[in-house]
């Protein structure tokens, strides 16, 4: 299902709609525990992620269309208890030892595997969306799932209360997955630090340059993702500033349809699950 909006006249990114039956705003950007503060710059401690690694490499494929798909209805129980393990694993790293980079890598590889083990467990779905948060929730965004250094944090508190507030970089939107078709790719391969800022950038501009992240309508007008609305504190607060970080990574292709009178008409969003067809 493809949700397409118009922009509101808001000052601030607290965008809410009607959907799927329920109200629903996007979460703000609030660091809601300073433990996560904790950091250790001279820790030169690595986080192994050889199963998620293996995993991606088994069992997600790049389309041709340019979006990234997961076989979830070919994951064998076998592996399926491999990824959980990997899971467990990750959640007794004392995250606050590591340095940010191997932080910043830890949280966006553990999110990931979490939102694959969500499908997972509710499999068939047609949509995350679909997965029982609980009362008056859609998607399993604020059940506690995985518990780290004695706190239970769900998936809006990882990427909302400790990603998104510790780092501040937009580009953290392209590299957590929604486990849906507009999100941006999940990653062929998992996230390190020593890689950190090359796999970023290339998520970053893999999802601008695709008409996911911003297509032409036939009025010329510009329809760009559902998530510049959702979150537009973190691409400039406006939709100028959303204008300017699309530039930042736009190939030559699209630099020409970004020009000074290029207006954005609306968003859309499609959460039709992320899986092979």
């Amino acid at each position: 299902m493809v949700v397409v909006t118009r922009f509101l006249s808001l000052s601030t990114i607290f965008f809410v709609f009607i959907f799927g039956g329920f109200l629903w705003s996007a979460p703000a950007s609030k660091l809601e525990d300073d433990h996560w503060l904790g950091v250790d710059e001279e820790s030169e401690e690595r986080v192994e992620h050889v199963e998620w690694d293996n995993f991606l490499a088994s069992y997600v494929e790049a389309g041709k269309d340019g979006i990234n798909r997961v076989g979830y209805s070919s994951v064998t129980e076998k592996d399926r208890g491999i990824l959980y393990g990997y899971i467990e694993r990750l959640s007794g790293v004392r995250v606050t030892g590591l340095n940010r980079s191997e932080q910043m890598a830890y949280w966006i590889n553990l999110y990931n595997a979490l939102t694959v083990k969500e499908i997972l467990e509710a499999y068939p779905v047609k949509s995350i969306k679909d997965i029982s948060g609980g009362f008056f929730n859609f998607g399993p965004w604020d059940k506690k799932v995985v518990k780290v250094e004695g706190r239970e944090l769900s998936l809006n508190g990882i990427e909302h209360n400790i990603l998104r507030p510790i780092w501040q970089d937009n580009r953290i939107h392209y590299a957590v997955n929604c486990a849906s078709l507009s999100c941006p790719n999940l990653a062929l391969r998992s996230y390190e630090s020593f890689r950190l800022e090359e796999m970023l950038d290339f998520a970053a501009r893999s999802y601008v340059n695709h008409e996911r992240g911003v297509r032409e309508d036939e009025g010329g007008g510009l329809v760009v993702s559902s998530i510049y609305t959702w979150y537009r504190d973190d691409f400039g607060g406006s939709k100028q500033g959303v204008l300017l970080h699309l530039r930042k990574y736009a190939d030559e292709d699209l630099e020409g349809k970004l020009g000074p009178d290029a207006v954005i008409v609306g968003d859309e969003y499609d959460w039709g699950l992320n899986e092979w067809r």
